[in-house]
């Protein structure tokens, strides 16, 4: 990792009819919008499942699991993105993780959801001695 990047976890919650294909659609559907920020890579995670047959040991995905590697600039991004991304999809909510500091984005008001962004942001901000960005 390049830049004191950082690496977020994204695990996505479906609703309680959500499948394992209907989740991993949705999580490369996350992908894709991801990858149009500034970040330097996103990929799917790997499970601890059994292997689909035919894979090789290692090789199962997580259904619903993204790693997104970031500068710590653009945490802030990551997180407004996913916001905005959820509201109109099938999901419940989204976990993300960053250095065993986490924020649970789900459907609260868009006023609750930038609180609790710029609350996590700041927290983070703090703990690393830097200002925090209110891009």
């Amino acid at each position: 990792m390049k830049n004191g990047a950082g690496k977020l976890t994204l695990d996505l919650a479906g609703a309680p009819d959500t499948d394992a294909e209907e989740l991993r659609s949705l999580a490369e559907q996350l992908r894709r919008a991801l990858l149009e920020l500034d970040v330097e890579d996103v990929q799917f995670a790997r499970g601890g499942t059994a292997a689909p047959e035919g894979a090789k040991p290692g090789e199962t995905i997580a259904a619903g699991v993204l790693l997104v590697t970031a500068a710590p600039l653009f945490v802030r991004q990551v997180l407004q993105l996913v916001d905005t991304w959820l509201r109109h999809r099938p999901l419940r909510s989204v976990r993300v993780e960053l250095d065993g500091d986490t924020i649970e984005l789900g459907h609260a008001s868009a006023e609750d959801q930038r609180r609790l962004i710029d609350a996590f942001v700041s927290a983070r901000a703090r703990q690393a001695g830097t200002p925090s960005s209110g891009e």
